[in-house]
């Protein structure tokens, strides 16, 4: 008999912010974060310590998870970005730095936590109110009528992510495919409930990225043995492919001993009848004039045969992630679940099938009427490149649905980060006196946490300089500025910056810049910019709106609940 021990009682841990191993862990988490922010992050590489492969990334859902944490308090920060991440895909790592900012700034102030809490929600909705306000300076629309602020839009994201490797000239070319699939995904003729299609990428490794492009229609690879040229294709008297898509099994072992037992007469046999059953679905699919039948799972091989001879080209072991795209392109969602009974209505169309080659690989390429769904077939230099650049195209493609739903976008480069910190201070600084009464705090206690709030923001601000050169911010439109490393002290910084973070102003006015410093608050704010002084085909660096506004509450909520832990119950058994 195994030896039997007490049970342990359960660790409190009061006032857990207060303990130098949560402070450490934060402090560090926080440390890693900054260091992987911006397009000059520094990058990471992750491991589980065990052996398996090596994840080298700077972005948020790579970075969150693969770190593991045995910090309560920082399990409850993880999971509450990567929950944001799952949802909006972007400002992953904006989210996670303005958290461990407002941890840090507001518990090291002598104000009580539930103080805090109410006066920080309130600094939220002025934030709130002013990036919806018409007049907010660090706003711009998105008009889909041209591709200008699309461009800015998708090419900021691309350029956010070192580890994808891209030079100029390949952001460019990948600019326009990721808008082109975009499109592509746009139903052409709009109905009351649109719903957007669906890019497909297509990976190939090894390649230069120039080399990636897209198309309409769906790429299913395939073996070349099985691909015979030219395509012979049954067509229907309207010249149209008909298409049959099965999700259930059609590889002649159907039975599952699981199920029951079955009662077979002596002299039949099991599999052929099972044979001889699928062999007649094959002969319904010829008689109707199918074209193309797709199976999610596997073909029996007699079956294959049968229907290449009769002209019908057969796709087995599809998948389950191709089975949408391609009901949704053919015109028949769900797919036909049983071989004993075969409908009229259960078969979708193609427009055409043809045969594509990409480096190595061969495809059937599935071509429909409508385009909503397309292939983007994406390549780079690597693996490790190619991970990371399919993560970035995938949040490019939910950005431009999210900005499709809310055509707005936000100033990039922490531009809005400095903005939102000079108008917050600005508005504090001439709140009535029934402002303090409704929140029941005093004004220098309202004062402490504003600060702390906007120092918080400007901490996003300063983590995309890695090269410890100067940030200015400036008095007119709150802006940041970036003084390159190594620049001698002038008497005009006009000399040294030519245009603030987000590309918006240039130095051809008095902004009256001072630095951005990490304890000193920023100027207060004379007046936000009616008008962009540049147009947006200058190339503005923009961030998602609804993303960064999830982004801002988030971490802000997240930051008061770990604010207002008292105590942390481990069980040590």
């Amino acid at each position: 008999m195994s030896r039997l021990e007490a049970k342990k009682p359960p660790l409190f841990i009061s006032e857990p912010l207060t303990t130098d191993a949560v402070s450490q862990s934060l402090s560090l988490l926080s440390r890693i974060l900054k260091s992987s922010y911006g397009p000059a992050g520094r990058l990471k590489q992750l491991h589980n310590g065990v052996g398996g492969c090596v994840c080298t990334t700077s972005q948020s859902s790579a970075l969150l998870g693969h770190l593991s944490t045995s910090q309560p308090v920082l399990r409850v920060l993880t999971a509450s970005v990567r929950n944001h991440v799952s949802r909006f895909s972007d400002c992953g790592l904006f989210t996670a730095i303005l958290c461990c900012g407002f941890i840090e700034n507001f518990r090291s102030l002598n104000v009580a936590p539930f103080t805090v809490i109410k006066i920080s929600k309130h600094l939220l909705s002025l934030c709130m109110d002013h990036l919806k306000s018409e007049a907010c300076g660090c706003r711009v629309s998105v008009d889909f009528s041209s591709v200008e602020s699309l461009v800015c839009l998708v090419r900021s994201i691309l350029t956010s992510k070192p580890a994808c490797m891209l030079n100029k000239t390949e952001v460019d070319h990948l600019t326009t495919l990721v808008l082109k699939a975009f499109l592509f995904t746009v139903p052409c003729h709009v109905e009351t409930n649109a719903v957007l299609g669906k890019c497909v990428i297509v990976p190939v490794k090894g390649r230069r990225v120039v080399d990636s492009t897209v198309l309409p229609g769906l790429l299913i690879e395939m073996p070349e043995f099985l691909l015979e040229k030219p395509l012979a294709v049954k067509r229907t008297g309207s010249n149209m492919i008909k298409t049959a898509l099965f999700s259930v099994s059609m590889s002649g072992d159907g039975f599952n001993p699981e199920e029951g037992t079955i009662a077979v007469h002596h002299g039949v046999s099991l599999e052929m009848s099972e044979l001889n059953q699928l062999l007649n679905v094959g002969k319904q699919l010829v008689k109707d004039e199918v074209g193309l039948v797709v199976c999610q799972k596997v073909m029996h091989p007699s079956l294959k045969q049968y229907l290449k001879e009769n002209g019908v080209v057969a796709v087995d072991r599809a998948g389950l992630s191709l089975m949408e795209p391609v009901g949704r392109m053919t015109g028949k969602e769900p797919p036909i679940a049983s071989i004993h009974s075969l409908s009229p209505g259960c078969y979708g169309s193609l427009k055409d099938l043809c045969l594509e080659s990409f480096a190595s690989k061969h495809f059937l390429h599935l071509i429909p009427e409508d385009t909503v769904i397309c292939s983007l077939i994406l390549c780079n230099r690597n693996e490790t490149a190619w991970d990371e650049l399919k993560r970035v195209c995938e949040t490019a493609e939910h950005v431009l649905q999210l900005t499709m739903k809310e055509p707005l976008a936000l100033l990039g480069g922490g531009c809005t980060e400095t903005h939102l910190a000079s108008y917050i201070r600005h508005k504090s600084s001439s709140l009535p006196a029934s402002t303090f009464k409704d929140l029941d705090c005093s004004q220098t206690q309202y004062q402490l946490v504003a600060d702390g709030f906007c120092r918080s923001l400007e901490s996003v601000a300063r983590s995309l300089t890695h090269n410890d050169g100067e940030i200015l911010t400036d008095m007119v439109y709150g802006h940041c500025w970036f003084v390159p490393s190594g620049s001698s002290c002038v008497s005009e910084w006009s000399d040294l910056v030519s245009k603030c973070g987000c590309g918006m102003n240039g130095n051809t006015e008095d902004l009256s810049w001072r630095f951005l410093q990490g304890q000193c608050g920023s100027p207060v704010v004379q007046g936000c910019p009616k008008e962009p002084s540049v147009k947006v085909a200058d190339l503005l660096t923009l961030d998602c709106f609804a993303a960064k506004c999830s982004g801002l509450h988030v971490a802000l909520e997240t930051a008061n609940l770990i604010l207002d832990l008292s105590y942390i119950i481990e069980d040590q058994n």
